[in-house]
């Protein structure tokens, strides 16, 4: 017995529909097992981006998002937007890595080493002026106590259009400070020519302490205008 176009209009549903909820539930089956399987195997404690605030939710740092629980992080931590991030923030310390060793080649299997970062050391900064050159100064203090063995901070200026994290404004440079596990941080300071004499131009690494220090004097307006310093 055969039927009619209108019986099989009455009798069926949208064409696909019922695989197209199979795969959504195919889906989110998939997603429930990575989160248990993150659950067992992930060290929350380890994660850089990983936050608890004061009101007992939990933050991506990186993403800027909000969760009610660690299943809750950790199925985001497995999500597209979550990667493209990491992505980003890899691609952006590599080009931080590269910049901080001009003359090394893309193939140089040292810059390819990749090293899980802990995050933004400590820092304090301090302004200073010069009672008899009147010139101002910047003092940085930057403490790398899990720094890797046998490696120093290295650091070197940018200009504001090599960088690409905010609008490029001729009134800035940048220090970049870099020691690895860490993540390179970078300093904004005013696009003004730095003294570069051995008096007024200071860094050392204290081993012992795990201190890096960094001070630099801006020459006077009428000493010299606009430019950047030197690297180390």
């Amino acid at each position: 017995m055969g039927f009619s176009d209108a019986d099989m209009m009455g009798r069926g549903g949208k064409t696909g529909s019922g695989r197209q909820a199979s795969e959504s539930q195919e889906n989110q089956m998939r997603r429930e097992r990575l989160r248990k399987l993150a659950l067992e195997t992930v060290d929350l404690n380890k994660d850089p981006y990983f936050m608890r605030n004061h009101l007992g939710t939990y933050e991506c740092k990186l993403c800027l998002t909000i969760h009610t629980n660690e299943g809750n992080y950790l199925a985001h931590t497995q999500g597209k937007r979550h990667q493209q991030n990491i992505a980003r923030r890899l691609a952006k310390d590599a080009f931080e890595q590269q910049g901080l060793h001009p003359g090394a080649s893309k193939t140089d299997p040292k810059t390819q080493k990749k090293v899980a970062k802990i995050g933004r050391p400590g820092y304090r900064v301090t302004k200073q002026k010069c009672a008899d050159s009147e010139q101002r100064s910047l003092l940085f203090l930057i403490d790398f106590p899990e720094i890797e063995e046998g490696l120093q901070p290295r650091h070197r200026f940018m200009s504001a259009y090599e960088q690409r994290v905010e609008p490029a404004d001729k009134s800035y440079q940048y220090i970049l400070v870099a020691a690895e596990p860490y993540e390179t941080i970078a300093f904004k300071v005013p696009n003004q020519e730095i003294d570069t004499t051995a008096s007024k131009f200071f860094t050392n690494w204290d081993f012992e302490n795990k201190t890096f220090t960094l001070q630099i004097h801006f020459k006077n307006k009428k000493e010299g205008g606009g430019g950047g310093g030197g690297g180390g």
